[in-house]
């Protein structure tokens, strides 16, 4: 097979030989594979960040081996980069090989034969059974003294309670109908993720704190949670911001509080309790139940004392 000639090294206040190869590479999936700005952006500023370092180790990008991909990758990992970043870095230099190899200005692809570094799934942040009871506290002490035209006091703990006793994404929590709050059923029929639908189970307190916000709407309209907004029901961001706020006044970390952290709340608090992992599994609207895996690990403390106090031989 006929190589392409290396490019020349250029004349000063020019392109250098490698940022016209980044160039070409990137105007390649831009015209063939459409990729976004942010992504083009992205992939640019990784690139130089390779190829500064395969400069300052004498290496030619189209003329290497995987040694220097190896060290690079290593290098990568004393800067501190997630596993997560690492990955996403070596796919973008492994796009980068295989168009030099594919265009015929490289022998080899030197990143054919490098794995890509382990990627560790972190666990969910979780808040313990008192700190959501801190939530919940603050949220009804606003709700009760909130004026009587202020609806954002009950909306929110009505907003908390709901999705701490149903543990709905954000997103369906949000874009309830008004409907919900006044069926006679002790349940919820949520359409999720692909258009699947499921039931939640509804507490009386859940159910009782939807009434109080219905009673306290001032407009008719379609949504449980009325918003100014494009969509004509709150935003998550409003949600997230004004949790964070609740967060605070309960003396929570705001960083250690959104609305997924209660959907997690809501799944390890039943876990922890002896609840099936099935069962979770179709509370939450997971389609693999490897998902709802992630929060088995809220159980090892507990299976661990069990056997502590339960195991005839801990005694002896």
């Amino acid at each position: 097979m006929t190589r392409a000639p290396i490019p020349a090294p250029t004349a000063p206040g020019e392109p250098s030989a490698g940022e016209i190869l980044i160039r070409d590479y990137l105007d390649m999936l831009a015209a063939e594979r459409g990729a976004a700005a942010n992504t083009l952006a992205a992939y640019r500023r990784d690139l130089a960040d390779y190829l500064a370092a395969l400069a300052r180790g004498g290496h030619d990008p189209i003329a290497m081996e995987a040694a220097p991909l190896r060290a690079y990758l290593a290098d990568l990992e004393t800067r501190g980069l997630s596993a997560a970043s690492a990955a996403r870095r070596l796919s973008c230099i492994r796009g980068f090989h295989r168009f030099l190899y594919a265009e015929g200005l490289a022998e080899d692809d030197p990143s054919a034969p490098i794995g890509g570094p382990r990627r560790v799934r972190a666990l969910p942040k979780v808040l313990s059974v008192a700190e959501v009871d801190r939530l919940l506290a603050v949220a009804r002490r606003t709700a009760m003294g909130s004026a009587a035209d202020d609806v954002r006091g009950t909306r929110m703990l009505c907003l908390i309670e709901l999705l701490y006793a149903t543990g709905l994404r954000v997103s369906e929590l949000i874009a309830l109908p008004r409907a919900a709050a006044s069926t006679k059923e002790r349940y919820l029929v949520v359409k999720g993720k692909g258009g699947r639908e499921r039931l939640v189970p509804l507490t009386e307190i859940a159910r009782s704190a939807m009434r109080d916000h219905l009673a306290s709407l001032r407009a008719d309209g379609p949504w449980l949670f009325p918003a100014d907004s494009a969509s004509g029901h709150l935003t998550r961001q409003s949600f997230a911001r004004d949790l964070k706020s609740v967060a605070a006044a309960a003396g929570l970390r705001a960083d250690r509080v959104s609305p997924h952290v209660l959907r997690h709340a809501f799944a390890s608090h039943l876990l922890q309790n002896g609840a099936d992992l099935r069962i979770v599994q179709e509370l939450l609207g997971h389609a693999d139940i490897s998902t709802t895996q992630i929060y088995t690990h809220v159980l090892d403390e507990r299976l661990k004392s069990m056997v502590r106090d339960l195991h005839p031989l801990m005694d002896e």
